[in-house]
């Protein structure tokens, strides 16, 4: 190989099919993990061109501009301590030998090393020339340090012809190792590199020559029949998709995308049928059964009702695909049927005799079953609808039924589908519809974004389940630890959080937690409320950040620790248009100044009330006349949340504030002055503090 060339890099690795699941990920890390060592060892530069490939039977990256070998440099190592390396005659030591020997250098002398440092830190280094590795040297070493660093789901042990034992995702069969038209001879899992490689298993045959580096993915599919890129074969199927669908709309979510993408090296996409009577059973439960079942793409019409149609993403092309459409049809009926069984049985039975059944269901070890848990959601769920003006006995029946569809024969066979059959045979059993909305919306939000519950019933519903999860499984210990949180209490916790703020709900927080805690008093734990208060208010910083609100008023708006969350936008709506104003910054600082002087009296220190009497500054005088004519109009503000008019309505105060601090000693001898003074700042800092801690924003 010529050193001096400067070429693509192909690494190749073919096995037997890989795990759908995980392709893209392991064919990221294999691209990454090459290119970052190539990188490392000076063989390709950080802005090199790399192109990953992963299709079901590879592994592939070609990364541009690699070096056949690195330049030589030049390194600078420490050697030893001068104290260490030299005796009292000034003569090498044998463990200065011993390093120069063991760096390499065992002729070099004392009098060619550098020495550098004073006193205890003097020592001496060596500066050499080391010659830049091989691409060979290095990509064998990059090969089995990314093959033992994959992401890999679940590792074989499987055995190659000549006895060799290999540990491994899946069999490897070849190894393609190309720097431009040349072979790099690295070997690993018992595979030398070569140029040959296999296309599609049953659109070609024989082995596949690879040209150069560069002609990797144009000869895989022209001679392959393999696309052997995930992006491009993702893409091309999504397509494919769109086109078959016709007038229809695609269900295709991403993970089934991706899935499908990953079991097939040539996509084409054939559409085929289903019985038009299996359309009685719901929707939801035929398009989970395709998906899930059969990685079937189901259709919609334009209002997304399921249509009696469905897309398949074949591996095999032909001209006739009557087999292939008949032989998927027939695989799909039964799954359907299956479903349309699992219906009508469920239907025979109405949700409120499943209750009993719900006492077989273990919640939590320490918290009971879900019948017990039913009944504590009934109650809580009562009590908030008092508090919010809806219906109690409503709410309450909505709780207590909302999760008996867990015993049903469609959530056992399809765990997805609880709240939704529960909306469907509530709907069935004649319940009230918000019961039956409950059913379904006290899951939501389910995720990041998810929608809230729409109906007044299923928002309680969703309030209490969620605030006695958080209550339960806090208070017997089991409360998020760094990355762990198996009962996904921070999702729970946003979820409240948002439907307080985002639904305008006039309820405390704390309140709430009490009356969940109430529920769960009898299981032997202390009153998690206040634990919980601030675990809330911490999600809340990381929603509130994403909404685009700056770090400073989140913290001027929080730090007061509120209980209710309705008016929280507006509370922040207020800061950012206070901090706005050229008097803001001053004003802040007064105001945590202010603090700091209050914090430091002692109990009984400040004076109940400001006696004019005491007043003898003109300063202060002009500041206490400032804060009577101004509290009326910044207190009714506050009372009509007009939080805006209301921190506006300071901006008057800086001039008076800035003369009291320059011409007032607020910590006079007088004991009597001093606590007049200090009820005067007392009085200014709580009229300044009632929206929010605007010290926070200096």
């Amino acid at each position: 190989m010529n050193q001096s060339v400067v070429n693509t890099l192909l690494v190749e690795l073919l096995t037997e099919e890989l795990p759908p699941k995980a392709l893209a990920r392991l064919g990221d890390a294999f691209a990454e993990g090459l290119a970052r060592r190539l990188v490392e060892a000076g063989l390709a530069t950080a802005e090199a061109r790399v192109e990953r490939f992963a299709s079901p039977r590879r592994l592939a990256v070609t990364i541009a501009g690699v070096a056949a070998r690195a330049a030589d440099r030049q390194v600078r190592q420490k050697v030893l301590p001068v104290s260490v390396a030299l005796d009292a005659e000034g003569r090498g030591t044998a463990p200065l030998a011993k390093k120069l020997a063991a760096l390499g250098a065992p002729n070099v002398t004392v009098d060619a090393l550098e020495r550098d440092g004073e006193g205890k830190n003097e020592a001496f280094f060596l500066t050499r020339t080391v010659a830049g590795a091989t691409l060979a040297d290095a990509l064998q070493g990059a090969l089995a340090e990314t093959l033992g660093q994959l992401p890999i789901p679940k590792m074989m042990s499987y055995q190659r012809p000549d006895g060799e034992t290999v540990h491994f995702v899946r069999p490897a069969h070849r190894l393609v190792a190309l720097h431009g038209a040349d072979v790099v001879p690295v070997g690993a899992l018992g595979l030398r590199a070569e140029r040959e490689t296999l296309g599609h298993r049953f659109l070609s045959s024989g082995a596949i020559v690879v040209p150069h580096a560069d002609a990797y993915a144009d000869t895989l599919r022209t001679q392959g029949r393999v696309m052997a890129g995930f992006a491009e074969r993702r893409e091309a199927i999504r397509q494919g998709l769109a086109e078959a669908a016709g007038g229809d709309q695609v269900l295709m979510p991403d993970a089934l995308v991706d899935e499908v993408t990953a079991l097939v090296e040539w996509p084409v996409v054939y559409a085929c049928r289903f019985d038009e009577a299996f359309l009685d059973v719901p929707q939801e439960c035929l398009i989970l059964t395709m998906q899930t079942n059969q990685k079937y793409f189901a259709l919609t019409d334009a209002k997304g009702r399921l249509r009696p149609r469905f897309l398949i993403v074949s591996n095999i092309a032909t001209d006739t695909p009557t087999a292939i459409i008949e032989g998927n049809e027939r695989v799909v009926r039964p799954r359907l049927a299956d479903a349309q069984f699992f219906f009508e049985q469920d239907k025979k039975r109405s949700l409120e005799s499943r209750l009993p059944q719900l006492a077989a269901v273990v919640y939590q070890a320490k918290l009971g079953s879900q019948l017990e848990r039913s009944e504590r959601l009934a109650a809580l769920a009562g009590a908030i609808a008092e508090r919010l003006g809806e219906d109690a006995a409503l709410a309450s029946r909505a709780a207590r039924l909302a999760k008996t569809d867990l015993v049903t024969e469609m959530v056992g066979e399809f765990p997805e589908l609880q709240g939704t059959m529960g909306a469907y045979y509530a709907r069935h059993d004649g319940e009230p519809e918000a019961v039956a909305l409950a059913a379904v919306e006290h899951y939501q939000p389910r995720f990041a974004g998810d929608a809230l519950p729409g109906s007044p019933i299923g928002r309680i519903v969703a309030l209490a389940d969620k605030l006695e999860t958080l209550v339960g499984i806090w208070g017997v210990g089991l409360a998020p630890t760094g990355d762990k949180d198996p009962f996904a209490l921070r999702r729970h916790a946003l979820g409240v959080v948002r439907m307080l703020v985002e639904q305008a709900l006039p309820l405390d927080l704390t309140e709430l937690f009490g009356l969940a805690y109430r529920q769960l008093a009898d299981k032997g734990f202390d009153d998690p409320s206040e634990a919980l208060h601030a675990f809330c208010l911490d999600r809340l910083r990381s929603l509130l950040r994403e909404r685009g609100y700056a770090a400073q008023e989140i913290d001027a708006v929080l730090a007061q620790g509120p209980r209710r969350l309705d008016d929280l936008i507006a509370r922040l709506d207020a800061v950012r248009a206070f901090g706005a104003l050229p008097e803001a910054a001053a004003l802040a600082a007064a105001n945590k100044r202010i603090g700091n002087i209050l914090k430091k009296a002692d109990d009984g220190e400040i004076a109940p009330a400001i006696d004019a009497a005491w007043l003898r500054e003109p300063a202060e005088q002009a500041l206490a006349q400032a804060v009577d004519a101004l509290a009326p109009r910044v207190e009714a503000d506050f009372a009509a949340r007009r939080y805006t008019e209301a921190l506006s309505a300071l901006a008057t105060l800086r001039e008076a504030v800035d003369t009291f601090f320059d011409r007032v000693m607020v910590n006079a001898d007088e004991a009597a002055l001093r606590a007049n003074r200090l009820a005067l700042l007392a009085r200014l800092h709580g009229l300044m503090n009632a929206v929010a801690d605007l010290s926070r924003l200096a």
